[in-house]
């Protein structure tokens, strides 16, 4: 879908992270994931809200931590396969996207656990196009530690600058790109701690996104809302579908794509599921 078409909307998520919520409340994060009867509910309340929605997102993408078991850990396939099945029942008609987080491939990411991602979810770096908008998606992971695996951050570098090149040939009309850990919380030169990216690797990631074009970068991994902006880069940062660590409610982000811009809006699942997008989005996809 090389052509723009006219406005459209897709549906945003991140950190279902089944396993975290007992794991939370319980003050052991490392062992204490062997319950998340708690998240299956949240995920079928998502995946029912997007289903029930008129017109239908043209994708619904979950930004990383898909369930809490590290790579290895004990609980980590029961998690994947409780996950599976309850979005199985998400509508044909709705492509899902994954992005890889930091639970879903460790911390620092090994060959082995990103060939383990790959093969339960698909790759874990990738472009589409959807309508004349390019999208990108990354394993930020390999911006966070690759020092298990440098070749696959190089890789995934070089890949980067011919897509983006790409891009510029085919005049997209936005660039929009999803991974799990944002490159910044508020602010683009804020420090760097476990929730952003270490403040050397960001620049240069915003800078090149910056000189791309790039117009949105939307991630989880804070489970609460927040966001700024770099140069006109907008940094998007949703809450969780599972565990809030802030005051923010379990819900997704609608994200309405116009010729001039990108317009988001996070809703509460309860929200989404029973007033839908809303009139004032609705409104902003009818005008051609």
């Amino acid at each position: 879908e090389y052509q723009w078409k006219g406005p459209f909307y897709f549906i945003q998520g991140a950190d279902p992270q089944f396993g975290l919520m007992k794991a939370w409340t319980h003050g052991d994060t490392d062992n204490g994931d062997d319950e998340w009867g708690e998240e299956i509910k949240l995920a079928e309340q998502a995946v029912q809200a997007v289903n029930k929605l008129n017109p239908k997102p043209k994708f619904f993408v979950l930004c990383g931590d898909l369930v809490h078991g590290m790579p290895g850990s004990r609980w980590k396939k029961n998690q994947e396969q409780d996950l599976k099945d309850v979005l199985k029942n998400t509508d044909q008609d709705i492509p899902l996207v994954f992005v890889s987080g930091n639970h879903d491939i460790g911390n620092t990411p090994t060959k082995e656990t990103i060939d383990d991602y790959c093969k339960n979810w698909g790759d874990d770096y990738f472009s589409f196009w959807v309508g004349g908008v390019f999208f990108l998606v990354l394993n930020s992971q390999l911006y966070f530690d690759s020092s298990k695996c440098p070749e696959l951050r190089q890789a995934q570098d070089a890949w980067l600058d011919e897509q983006l090149a790409v891009a510029a040939n085919q005049k997209c009309k936005h660039i929009i790109v999803f991974q799990h850990i944002p490159l910044f919380l508020c602010k683009p030169d804020e420090e760097h701690d476990y929730f952003n990216l270490d403040k050397s690797v960001r620049q240069e990631i915003m800078e090149k996104f910056h000189k791309a074009g790039v117009r949105a970068v939307f991630s989880g991994h804070y489970h609460r809302n927040a966001g700024g902006s770099y140069k006109g880069l907008e940094m998007v940062v949703s809450s969780a579908i599972g565990c809030q660590l802030g005051q923010d409610t379990h819900g997704l982000r609608v994200v309405v794509v116009t010729e001039e811009k990108v317009v988001h809006r996070y809703c509460s699942l309860t929200d989404l599921g029973s007033h839908g997008v809303g009139k004032e989005l609705l409104d902003m996809l009818a005008k051609q």
